[in-house]
């Protein structure tokens, strides 16, 4: 692990992942952004980025700022077109530390991270240093689609997985209560209540439990891999929330999006908590989306280390990375998005 600090003024914590094996080595790396909005880089995460680094994809992911461990920003720069900015750093400093290797990237974006990367490739002084971009179970892209609420896919484990064990900051009334108003938009992220830090420090995986259990499938509520150490675990609450408040604030994308001309694949899961529209809305708006994979048996954590799902994806990721035929059927196109939809109802 290393730490850059960007021309945006934001310090962050990258992780670097050569290619290894025996596969054809990629002359162009692959980015990692993940979900969150402002999370450290899960356990599972880590192992799933080793095994794309296994069949020959030189792999980058950086932690945003305010997670992990990255530095912290002042609360009012916490935003949306903030974590474009630094995406649009983080390629210019990687194009500066692989000169051979500069002038594109490949972008895997997963769910909040998917979010950064379509609002990139509607910015075409980022899309233009982007070569290939996979936008995998993406979160709402701008204000008008996050007020959707609209189908989702197969039952997930939300409710049916056995409690996490654990300390829990939400069992401390403090804690409790200031994490409540602040997801109920009824006290502002930056309450002196309680401080960035301390409110990062304090949440626990536990605290998260039920969201955890929702990216999985209900048949595999029984067994939940654990996706993050004590010592691993980090979200911020307050940043996170205050991302998302400028994500819903936002004008519609579309327009800008349809722009687009860069190469892009979508994924999306059979037991997806995500409201499908969040997809499908990417799906209608960019032209560059070249094709659709949608996986089965897994929920919105696509690569969980279950049976084969991380097969499964590294297979979807790296025949698109390489242009290869997909291993799964082109589902759903766009004409197939009304058809779509209404199974899911």
């Amino acid at each position: 692990m290393r730490h850059w600090h960007l021309s945006t003024g934001s310090r962050v914590a990258v992780y670097h992942y050569p290619p290894t094996g025996s596969a054809p080595r990629s002359t162009v790396p692959l980015v990692y952004l993940n979900g969150g909005p402002v999370r450290g880089i899960s356990l599972l995460d880590h192992r799933f980025l080793r095994l794309l680094a296994s069949q020959g994809h030189d792999v980058y992911a950086y932690e945003p700022a305010g997670a992990g461990r990255s530095g912290l920003l002042p609360m009012d720069q916490y935003s949306l077109s903030r974590s474009v900015r630094d995406l649009a750093a983080v390629l210019d400093h990687l194009g500066a530390v692989e000169p051979r290797t500069a002038a594109k990237a490949d972008i895997l974006g997963f769910s909040s991270g998917a979010v950064v990367l379509t609002r990139a490739l509607a910015t075409p002084m980022v899309a233009a240093h982007i070569h290939r971009a996979i936008i995998a179970e993406p979160g709402p892209m701008d204000g008008p689609t996050a007020r959707i609420d609209g189908q989702r896919g197969r039952p997930s484990a939300r409710g049916l997985a056995p409690a996490m064990t654990g300390p829990r900051s939400t069992h401390v009334p403090r804690y409790a209560v200031a994490f409540g108003l602040m997801r109920l938009g009824l006290l502002d992220p930056d309450t002196g209540l309680i401080g960035q830090a301390e409110g990062d420090n304090a949440l626990t995986a536990a605290d998260l439990g039920s969201d955890t259990a929702s990216a999985y499938c209900a048949r595999d509520a029984h067994r939940i891999p654990a996706e993050d150490s004590a010592r691993n675990f980090s979200f911020s609450p307050a940043a996170s929330l205050r991302v998302q408040r400028t994500v819903k604030d936002s004008p519609s994308l579309a327009p800008r999006l349809k722009q687009s001309r860069t190469p892009a694949m979508l994924m999306i899961a059979e037991c997806s908590s995500q409201v499908r529209q969040w997809a499908t809305a990417v799906l209608a708006a960019d032209p560059g989306v070249r094709r659709t994979q949608y996986l089965t048996g897994v929920g919105h954590h696509l690569w969980n280390g279950l049976d084969d799902n991380n097969r499964r994806a590294a297979a979807v990721i790296t025949a698109f990375l390489r242009d290869a035929p997909a291993p799964l059927p082109d589902y759903p196109k766009r004409a197939d998005i009304p058809a779509f939809l209404h199974a899911h109802k």
